[in-house]
């Protein structure tokens, strides 16, 4: 039984209860959609929102979990890392002579040169730079020999037990040898009294 535009016309707002069948049945739907629209226009939306933060955050902090699990998992590994690598920076550290090897250091690098059969025109240290925990010692050298009482100079500074760079090298010809201007580095640590100054 269908309604025509009459009858909606006539019906009466403030006595639903006599409206026809399909009238009370369209009203009902209208009303119910009304309510679920509202419904979510109020409160649903801004739940889908907050459940959308909640559930991004529920992410970070499963990756953030996962993340420390993974460390937690390999704590043993890292514990043996952090030994190798202490015991690795204590021999290196050991390479470092002190404030009163440093003297001696020099004379091994001059021994070396001469040695190696070179004439030594300028040996110069210059002044201590420090660092967080080792002080760097350049020398400015200057040298003259052979091709291959160079290469023993520098393959014997190599050799030496602590440590010493060779940096700046310039290599030219001079009067039939060859003449090596370079700056090696030397460094020492340094004492627990100097650090605590530097700082």
């Amino acid at each position: 039984m269908a309604l025509d535009l009459a009858e909606l016309k006539n019906l009466d707002p403030k006595d639903p209860g006599n409206w026809p069948w399909l009238a009370k049945g369209g009203a009902m739907v209208l009303l119910v959609l009304a309510v679920l629209g509202g419904g979510y226009w109020f409160d649903t939306q801004h739940q889908r929102v907050e459940l959308a933060k909640v559930q991004k955050k529920e992410g970070d902090l499963k990756a953030e979990f996962e993340k420390k699990q993974a460390k937690a998992v390999n704590l043993d590994t890292y514990k043996r890392q952090m030994e190798e690598m202490h015991e690795t920076f204590g021999t290196m550290l050991r390479q470092l002579p002190g404030k009163t090897e440093v003297a001696d250091l020099l004379v091994d690098i001059t021994q070396t040169g001469l040695a190696s059969g070179l004439e030594f025109n300028l040996f110069k240290p210059g002044a201590e730079v420090k660092r967080e925990f080792y002080a760097e010692l350049p020398i400015t050298l200057e040298v003259k020999g052979t091709y291959h009482e160079l290469g023993t100079f520098v393959s014997g500074v190599a050799a030496l037990p602590r440590i010493v760079t060779i940096h700046n090298i310039s290599v030219g010809n001079d009067g039939g040898k060859l003449k090596m201007s370079a700056t090696a580095k030397t460094y020492r640590y340094l004492e627990d009294a100097e650090m605590g100054g530097s700082k």
